[in-house]
């Protein structure tokens, strides 16, 4: 299994619009950031959890030449706004998008022209929404996805488990019960906003303790904003914790 991570962002990206912080001036490819999106790639199956506004860069970037299922996290802007980026990979076939009925009700609603397409020029994507429930376990191709209920903010939303990886960003709390759910992890990807807490993120020490309670056998922070940078952060992690980057590859035995 291949894990590329295609965006390590906050919701502002970074360069942050108009700021000129020591982080968004870098010059370093690891201080820059699109909105958080990830591909994995299992066998012959081909998944994306979250569609980022840049997810259509991501895709060249990453050299993404099809999509057979795509998971979505919650309904922010910064994890699903890249949903008009499908068209190209659903010519062929229709792709479904799994994610909690409340967020298929909001993509609906939000993205209108994709269900009651005109009747004449533009295009839509061809997709299928999904409704999944917390704690379910479904299959697209050969990944095996597992929804885990967690917190951002007052809003319960989702990560996954796929085999023995767990994405979960835009996390404030992991209720108890989830925390079954990601027992022996070979990798966690998970977000870590900033060094100083925050109401709907953890913060990066808050994301340490929590990786010590799952204790995977490697960890990454993901979701970073412009406070954090990547060589400072990776200076001051403990052993088996290490910031993610846009680009990133990770690979799993199957």
């Amino acid at each position: 299994m291949i894990i590329t991570l295609l965006g390590t962002g906050t919701s502002h990206g970074v360069p942050v619009a108009g700021c000129s912080c020591p982080v968004c001036i870098s010059d370093r490819i690891e201080n820059n950031r699109y909105r958080c999106s990830l591909w994995i790639q299992k066998g012959d199956t081909s998944v994306i959890i979250d569609t980022a506004p840049e997810f259509r860069l991501q895709a060249i970037r990453a050299g993404i030449t099809k999509v057979d299922g795509v998971v979505i996290t919650h309904a922010h802007a910064d994890h699903l706004h890249g949903i008009d980026d499908l068209r190209p990979f659903s010519w062929k076939k229709e792709i479904p998008i799994y994610a909690q009925k409340s967020v298929t009700r909001e993509i609906r609603d939000r993205f209108p022209y994709i269900f009651n397409p005109p009747g004449q020029g533009g295009g839509t994507p061809q997709i299928s929404l999904q409704s999944i429930k917390e704690e379910e376990t479904w299959v697209i191709g050969t990944a095996e996805i597992t929804a885990i209920p967690i917190m951002h903010g007052k809003l319960h939303i989702l990560g996954y488990r796929i085999g023995n990886l767990a994405y979960i960003t835009d996390c404030s709390a992991i209720p108890e019960s989830s925390f079954s759910l990601l027992e022996g992890l070979e990798v966690l990807i998970l977000g870590a906003l900033r060094y100083k807490p925050h109401e709907t993120h953890f913060s990066i020490p808050e994301a340490i303790e929590v990786i010590k309670k799952i204790s995977p056998g490697r960890a990454y922070l993901t979701h970073l904003c412009h406070d954090v940078d990547h060589f400072q952060l990776k200076a001051d992690l403990p052993k088996g914790i290490e910031p993610a980057w846009d680009g990133l590859k990770i690979i799993l035995p199957e």
